[in-house]
């Protein structure tokens, strides 16, 4: 079974590490990740670099690690998920695993199915009407239409799993979902346990000292942990609040307009937002709406600095970040150009061109959000990691 995880390791945890462990307990004799590079889901740069997050992941159990664009890694649930799937099934995955609240393959597809159909449409736009959020929206509509459908749509990572369903029906891809309990402790949640292991979410981690982090992380990452730390190579609030206003005011609400995640007026509500906020929260604050939710606030901001187009190709190239070498030959098999070196998986066609600019246009802003700044060109320079 050649099992596939979509993540971003933000940073690696216990959690991670029995996921991979369950992975392996289903079947798997072989593991490809495809982890957020350059950006993360919540709009922000990663807390790590990749090249310390890849080795964590592969002392802990993966075997290939492939990057899921910027573009797509700060994207919303829905093209993340999509842009996850189809790197996974190019690769040549039999089986995509995930965290669930409800893990349950059946049921989740069944989700997923409603979602695609028309049935929901006319009770969604009502909700929508209303000022819901789109989630709430949405989970409100599945449940008018399919009684008990609602919980299961309101609990984060089942959403994320009924994407992932979506985007395997959607893609015909030869994907089995298996769905996995989340262990120990819930989505942005705080500590828990399971069985003699601490754990703890990546959102509480990252609220930590590094020095903290010890319980809830495997003892080898926690290592790289610590010299990533000694070595200046964690994210900066400060470094990340002034690069990102320092782009954002050098533009208008023309340039917004035409950024992916902006619609109804949000260019000027925004431009407006960027000429008094002095941190990125109060930039958040100044956009909330009761109809966006913070998360998609975050990420619009993060698409309007770095210019990031509404339309974007599908995933066009595997971008291998690292393996452990029994695993490189899968990659003869790739249904995707596939290879370590961006520059030449660039060369592969127009798409690839386009992504991997954006992609490095968003790990270069990443370099300058680093306790200690990184130089630009790190998408193009930084060798895999290869054990």
């Amino acid at each position: 079974m050649f099992v596939g995880i979509v993540a971003e390791y933000n940073p690696f945890h216990n959690g991670h590490a029995a996921q991979l462990a369950a992975a392996r307990a289903a079947g798997a004799d072989c593991i490809a990740v495809a982890m957020s590079a350059g950006a993360v889901q919540r709009g922000e740069v990663p807390i790590l670099p990749e090249s310390v997050r890849v080795r964590a992941a592969l002392a802990s159990g993966a075997d290939l690690i492939a990057a899921l664009p910027a573009p797509y890694a700060c994207a919303g649930a829905e093209a993340f998920a999509a842009a996850g799937v189809r790197l996974l099934a190019a690769l040549g995955c039999d089986t995509l695993a995930f965290g669930a609240e409800t893990p349950d393959a059946a049921r989740l597809t069944d989700a997923a199915r409603l979602l695609l159909s028309e049935k929901i449409n006319d009770e969604l736009r009502k909700n929508l009407d209303a000022g819901q959020t789109f989630a709430a929206a949405r989970a409100a509509a599945a449940e008018a239409v399919c009684p008990g459908m609602g919980a299961l749509l309101r609990e984060p990572n089942n959403i994320l799993g009924v994407e992932y369903c979506k985007a395997i029906l959607t893609q015909n891809a030869a994907l089995t979902p298996l769905p996995l309990p989340r262990l120990g402790t819930g989505h942005g949640g705080t500590t828990g346990q399971h069985g003699a292991v601490a754990m703890a979410s990546a959102g509480y981690l990252r609220t930590l000292p590094v020095a903290d982090w010890a319980p809830f992380v495997p003892a080898s990452a926690q290592e790289l942990y610590r010299q990533a730390e000694q070595d200046g190579l964690l994210r900066s609030s400060v470094k990340f609040d002034a690069a990102l206003l320092a782009l954002l005011r050098t533009q208008t609400a023309a340039d917004f307009a035409g950024v992916r995640s902006v619609n109804e007026g949000l260019e000027h509500r925004l431009a407006a937002a960027v000429r008094i906020a002095a941190d990125r929260e109060e930039l958040y604050s100044l956009l909330k709406t009761k109809r966006y939710p913070h998360a998609r606030l975050r990420r619009l901001a993060l698409d309007a600095a770095l210019h990031i187009p509404p339309d974007l190709p599908p995933v066009p190239y595997i971008q291998v970040l690292g393996a452990k070498k029994q695993a490189l030959p899968r990659l003869k098999q790739a249904a995707l150009p596939a290879g370590t070196a961006l520059a030449d998986l660039q060369r592969t066609g127009q798409a690839a061109e386009k992504i991997g600019s954006l992609h490095s246009k968003m790990v270069d802003f990443s370099a300058l959000c680093r306790d200690k700044t990184r130089p630009m060109g790190l998408a193009f320079t930084t060798k895999p990691v290869v054990l």
